[in-house]
């Protein structure tokens, strides 16, 4: 019963993190540009954040922007002071909220209705799903294969009254090499036969987990860094391996803890680690991922804590279910 406590107590911890309902980027298979802005402007700076996740727009201080919607109706305002406002009665903003366009638009929403301007930011700058800069279909393009552009269209903006063409061009990309992957892969079983072999020692395996929640929670920091709030980065990004770090590292240091709950933390930290890593599964095989880092370290560290964190749970439980003769708790 007792060994039975510590393990309900250990799942509820891995199970009491919700994902925020948001549709932040992911892993994709293409990267959108930039290719033009006609007439040229020094007053607007655009770029795209995760490959063709977002459409980011900076503008400079004493100009304003109106962005056009699908529809031809104002969609975003950036105001001379830094104020940026998307209006509420646009389809657009509806359609944007998630990549696939798939969000119902209320019956108010009409692109011949008086805008509802509603103020999202102040410092001129705004990123936004737009439809017109990604591949939307989720299957790949018929007739087309890696390294051919997929798409080029047109984003209108007004700058200071002035019609803005900004074209944008989307290429799909080369797979990704699966060295990094295999090597995480390997890393993370060898983690956990070390911790199998350990198994007499709480502390060891706690901390041969530590290690890799210490990894896993640069690479989640490192992402949710890299894109700004407006694109709602998950705080399962690095929540998930701070949880983690946190139970490894009562288990290494509570010593005056009975070794089952000891060994229960374990699983539960490691547990954080296989639940992460298999949340961030697809960008194992995408081409562009919405970070920063080198896209191999993170491919490596997703890889290491899936194999890893499966390993070190498996050991864990094993230390906790076994018979109480052979129970250690050094």
């Amino acid at each position: 019963m007792k060994r039975f406590g510590a393990l309900l107590v250990a799942t509820g911890v891995v199970f009491s993190a919700n994902p925020a309902a948001a549709d932040p980027a992911g892993p994709t298979d293409y990267q959108s540009e930039i290719v033009d802005i006609e007439p040229a402007t020094t007053a607007v700076e655009a770029s795209m954040l995760g490959g063709d996740s977002f459409l980011l727009l900076e503008v400079e201080p004493g100009t304003e922007v109106l962005v056009l919607g699908y529809e031809a109706e104002p969609y975003l305002r950036f105001l001379s002071d830094g104020t940026v406002e998307q209006n509420l009665n646009s389809p657009s903003h509806y359609l944007n909220t998630d990549r696939y366009g798939e969000e119902d638009i209320p019956e108010f929403a009409d692109a011949d209705a008086e805008p509802n301007w509603d103020k999202v930011d102040s410092d001129g700058t705004w990123a936004w799903h737009d439809h017109r800069t990604h591949w939307m279909p989720r299957s790949d393009p018929l007739g087309s294969e890696r390294g051919n552009q997929v798409l080029e269209a047109v984003v209108p903006l007004f700058v200071d009254g002035v019609e803005v063409d900004m074209t944008v061009s989307s290429v799909w990309q080369d797979e990704p090499s699966r060295l990094p992957i295999l090597v995480g892969a390997l890393t993370g079983v060898i983690l956990a036969v070390l911790a199998g072999l350990a198994v007499g020692s709480v502390a060891r395996g706690a901390l041969l987990a530590a290690a890799l929640a210490v990894m896993a929670l640069v690479v989640g920091l490192a992402q949710n860094w890299s894109l700004p709030p407006e694109t709602g980065p998950s705080r399962l990004n690095w929540l998930l391996p701070l949880t983690g770090l946190v139970l490894l590292g009562a288990a290494t240091a509570l010593r005056n803890l009975d070794g089952l709950v000891r060994w229960a933390l374990v699983a539960a930290g490691s547990a954080e680690l296989t639940l992460w890593g298999w949340l961030r599964r697809d960008g194992l095989g995408a081409a562009i991922l919405p970070t920063d880092l080198p896209f191999w370290i993170d491919r490596l560290v997703t890889a290491l804590a899936l194999a890893g964190g499966v390993g070190l749970t498996g050991v864990a439980v094993y230390a906790v279910a076994r018979p109480p003769a052979h129970q250690a708790a050094s």
